[in-house]
């Protein structure tokens, strides 16, 4: 550490000299010449600032008196944009030292006018005015227009639509897509509430998923419709295919009355795909195949082909085989009523 001694002898000889150099003539002249080159800047800067120059900032604006039973069912503006032109020392006033009020406006002022509301720029130029040195010219406001849409209290619940964009990875599928809440309140001027049925969400595009996957979605924006919620969860569930074959019984379809049908095989193997989920759910019952009369008019032979009635949900790819089978129609005998009464 520095003690004393250390002090007096490194730093007591440099504060002497840097005495001696700003009391030396040379120091003296150069301060003389930064003083007057600071001198000729101020003069140079007012002269810059007292022409004409243009600028843009911006001015909060605001919407007061909004009864409770009024909703807005589009966005205001929080802020608009003012170009202005005056002497540069007023505009320097403005950036550096003034703050602006919010321009605001009554809803009283408006509430006979419609459900949409429009201010003009005239009216919005008044605002500003105000708050401006008499000297400055506004040369443009954007805005221009300010307008707003309102609704008193009139609402109703429509049901949520996803708008996805899904591919899965290979052997995987979308078993299910969930949205909570699955209905939102929309408010809205009656006009335009009839003519809305549906809210749909922002597009989601998800690429290859091999895992369910939950996301935090806004609903589309349309002016003049307020949604609320304003955004919904979506989970977009994903299962794995696997492969499952079953045997099913084949049956006549639209046979007439008195003929039956006799098949070879009697049974058919049917091979399906199906999520990991319903595996063990789906069976042979879930199934209906068989062989229909009209067709085998319509063919030549002995050889039938195999038609799929009914499936079950949540299965694909379905295969029969055999897809062709052996047939035989075998008349019955339908004996008369009044016979077997007498029997």
């Amino acid at each position: 550490m520095f003690d004393v001694k250390n002090i007096k002898k490194y730093y007591i000889p440099l504060l002497r000299k840097i005495r001696n150099f700003l009391l030396s003539d040379k120091c003296r002249e150069f301060l003389f010449f930064l003083f007057f080159v600071f001198i000729s800047f101020c003069f140079w800067l007012l002269q810059i600032l007292n022409e004409t120059y243009q600028t843009e900032f911006k001015i909060p604006l605001r919407l007061k008196n909004v009864p409770k039973e009024v909703v807005l069912t589009s966005d205001i503006p929080s802020e608009i944009r003012v170009k202005v032109e005056d002497r540069g020392t007023i505009l320097l006033n403005y950036m550096l030292g003034r703050t602006f009020f919010p321009a605001t406006f009554d809803f009283a002022d408006y509430e006979n006018k419609g459900t949409r509301v429009v201010i003009p720029a005239s009216e919005l130029s008044k605002k500003i005015a105000t708050q401006l040195n008499g000297t400055t010219r506004i040369l443009a406001i954007r805005p221009d227009t300010v307008d707003f849409i309102y609704t008193r209290g009139t609402a109703m619940k429509v049901p949520v639509a996803v708008n996805k964009e899904v591919t899965t990875g290979r052997q995987y599928y979308v078993s299910d897509v969930k949205c909570q809440p699955d209905s939102v309140t929309v408010y809205a001027p009656e006009e335009v509430l009839k003519n809305v049925l549906t809210a749909y969400t922002q597009p989601i595009d998800l690429k290859d998923i091999t895992d369910t996957v939950v996301k935090h979605v806004p609903l589309q924006t349309i002016r003049g419709i307020k949604y609320v919620p304003s955004s919904v969860e979506v989970a977009v569930c994903v299962d794995m295919y696997s492969e499952k074959t079953v045997e099913v019984p084949v049956v006549g379809f639209d046979f007439p009355k008195g003929k039956v049908l006799r098949t070879f095989p009697s049974k058919v193997q049917v091979t399906f795909q199906v999520g990991l989920a319903n595996f063990k759910s789906i069976t042979a019952n879930d199934f209906l195949v068989g062989v229909a009369y009209p067709d085998l008019q319509k063919e030549s032979g002995d050889k039938a082909t195999v038609i799929l009635r009914a499936t079950p949900e949540h299965v694909s790819h379905i295969r029969i085989s055999p897809a062709t089978i052996d047939y035989l129609i075998e008349e019955q005998t339908v004996l008369p009523k009044d016979s077997l009464a007498h029997d």
